[in-house]
């Protein structure tokens, strides 16, 4: 009776401090796409992503949307992504909510369909998915987040940890803000390695992968691979031609 009490303790304890931490973020970017699929918005799912957020309180914007005054800290936002697990005869999804460094901050509870048609099959799992978001009660705290020491899933609420993870020593270095008035401006839209910047067409434009510190990626263009690198409050993407360095300016929205 006395380990039941304790690991009830525990488990809400672990959910009180994981809603705090949650509650810290100002609002939630939404991609037009994610990776199972071949289409910006297909079977509507950004669509859905919105609506299931707004519904679970949450302030959230399409990554390609022009964000209104106070949201331009991007470390105040949460990045969302929903991703697809592989099984026979089932449709399973679940949903992610990442940092501004790209570490996962919550996923949610995997949302299942047996129907057979995609565009009903995905809607039904992703709506069952966000059953575990809504459980949260998202409210804004107004405070600034705090870096998480631990990844917090549904299923962990529901199980005891045989042992703490290590805590994430990250070294925060500033980088540029987004000039939001510049036509050429990209969005950084978050992957599971990186990001890939994408155009108001939207169009895909540059993919980046993390390397140990945040104003540095390596960074792909057209095919040429070089580094995207935050110097004098400006992104730039550098590479080799013809034995020469090659400096761009290029203008981002994280």
């Amino acid at each position: 009776m006395m380990k039941i009490k304790i690991l009830l303790t525990a488990l809400f304890s672990s959910v009180i401090g994981f809603a705090q931490s949650l509650n810290d973020y100002k609002a939630v970017i939404v991609p037009l796409k994610y990776d199972f699929i071949k289409e910006d918005n297909q079977y509507r799912l950004a669509t859905l992503s919105k609506s299931n957020l707004l519904q679970a309180g949450f302030t959230a914007f399409y990554v390609n949307e022009e964000l209104p005054t106070g949201y331009n800290e991007r470390c105040d936002l949460l990045y969302v992504n929903v991703r697809k697990d592989n099984a026979f005869l089932v449709t399973k999804l679940f949903v992610e909510f990442k940092d501004c460094y790209g570490r996962i901050v919550y996923t949610s509870e995997t949302g299942k369909s047996r129907e057979k048609e995609y565009d009903v099959a995905y809607r039904e799992a992703l709506n069952n998915a966000f059953v575990s978001v809504n459980a949260l009660h998202y409210k804004y705290s107004g405070k600034s987040p705090v870096a998480p020491t631990k990844v917090t899933t549904a299923a962990s609420l529901q199980t005891t940890a045989s042992a703490a993870p290590a805590a994430i020593q990250q070294t925060v270095v500033a980088t540029p803000a987004a000039d939001v008035s510049d036509p050429n401006l990209l969005y950084a839209q978050p992957t599971e390695n990186g990001y890939q910047l994408i155009d108001k067409t939207p169009k895909v434009v540059m993919k980046l992968l993390k390397t140990s510190r945040p104003d540095s990626f390596i960074a792909i263009k057209d095919g040429i691979q070089g580094s995207l690198n935050a110097k004098d409050n400006q992104w730039y993407f550098e590479y080799y031609q013809n034995d020469k360095l090659i400096s761009e300016k290029v203008s981002v929205k994280f």
